[in-house]
């Protein structure tokens, strides 16, 4: 039987709480534990602290971009993917070359993503 600390974890940064909710229950089903943060400041102290594997980071949190936390993550080595409703071209170019779920969500991209993000 697997335990919910033998399966990967995943900080989902998603600030609308029906979307939110619905990830978590797509990702528990696909095997995650999720930890959830719907504001900015909540996702740095999960990504500077929690024990996590990967991430989703949607990039408008109440109005906070979230690459705060997506240079913690990277300092740390957890592999992420953006999450956004906007255009690729309102992400700072620096951010450009990471991978950006568009939303509304497709099951295959996200799962296609997450299968990226666990291989890296």
């Amino acid at each position: 039987m697997t335990t919910e600390s033998q399966l990967p974890c995943i900080l989902l940064a998603e600030d609308e709480m029906m979307l939110a909710m619905m990830l978590e229950d797509r990702l528990n089903a696909s095997g995650y534990n999720v930890i959830k943060a719907a504001r900015l400041n909540r996702c740095l102290e999960l990504a500077e602290s929690a024990s996590i594997d990967l991430a989703i980071l949607d990039i408008n949190l109440a109005g906070e971009q979230s690459f705060p936390a997506a240079l913690v993550l990277r300092r740390r080595g957890i592999p992420f993917v953006f999450s956004s409703g906007y255009d690729d071209q309102d992400v700072p170019e620096v951010w450009r070359n990471e991978k950006i779920l568009q939303k509304p969500y497709d099951t295959r991209q996200l799962t296609a993503a997450l299968n990226a993000l666990r291989a890296a």
